[in-house]
């Protein structure tokens, strides 16, 4: 831990044990990818996969999120979600029960095709696991349009929010109610593409899905 990932606010809700950190990013789907260019910062949501302590990132090869990353600059990727609202008697005092992840490090370009090609599976399955199994792979036109990075995290850290609202005791008898409502992502019934042949069958992998 350094400077950087200390956790200031609230210190007691966060984590720096891998094991916490990495089943928050396993659950998430959605990566926001923070980096500056020319003292211009941005942020940019992408898809990713993780393998051990590293994080997998693809996109078009004339992305300037890819070009800029691959040279190697600090970035910070963080995860977030949240599984409730948190209503409290006060205004003051809602909040929401979360998850999230902020972690730090740089990333390299992915070069070997079939490297590539292994980076990609992760993030497809870190997605819905099976369907790389099915689909066709990239061929290599489509790897040679594609940058594929390796995100090495060198830091991060874990925080959360779980329970009910606390407020103050002179607000506890106010005639407001007060609780939290979870929320939460939940796969709908599959729509089969326009175009299908008929008849052909759904994977278990998509009717079972799980995050």
């Amino acid at each position: 831990m350094s400077e950087r990932t200390k956790l200031r606010r609230l210190p007691n809700r966060g984590s720096h044990e891998t094991e916490q950190v990495n089943a928050i990013l396993d659950a998430a789907y959605l990566a926001h990818v923070g980096f500056s260019v020319e003292g211009q910062p941005f942020v940019i949501p992408t898809l990713f996969g993780r393998k051990e302590e590293k994080l997998y990132l693809h996109g078009s090869a004339a992305s300037r999120m890819m070009r800029t990353l691959e040279a190697g600059v600090p970035a910070c990727v963080t995860v977030t979600l949240v599984d409730g609202l948190v209503l409290a008697r006060s205004a003051f005092h809602h909040s929401m029960n979360y998850r999230s992840v902020v972690a730090f490090g740089t990333a390299r370009k992915i070069e070997n095709e079939e490297a590539k090609s292994e980076a990609l599976r992760i993030i497809s399955d870190h997605l819905i696991a099976g369907r790389w199994a099915e689909a066709r792979v990239p061929n290599s036109q489509e790897l040679k349009a594609t940058t594929v990075l390796e995100f090495e995290i060198e830091e991060a850290s874990a925080k959360q929010r779980t329970g009910p609202p606390v407020d103050d005791e002179e607000d506890l008898a106010l005639p407001v109610w007060a609780g939290v409502l979870p929320l939460r992502q939940v796969a709908g019934e599959p729509m089969a593409d326009a175009l299908l042949p008929a008849g052909t069958p759904v994977p278990e992998y998509v009717t079972g899905y799980k995050k």
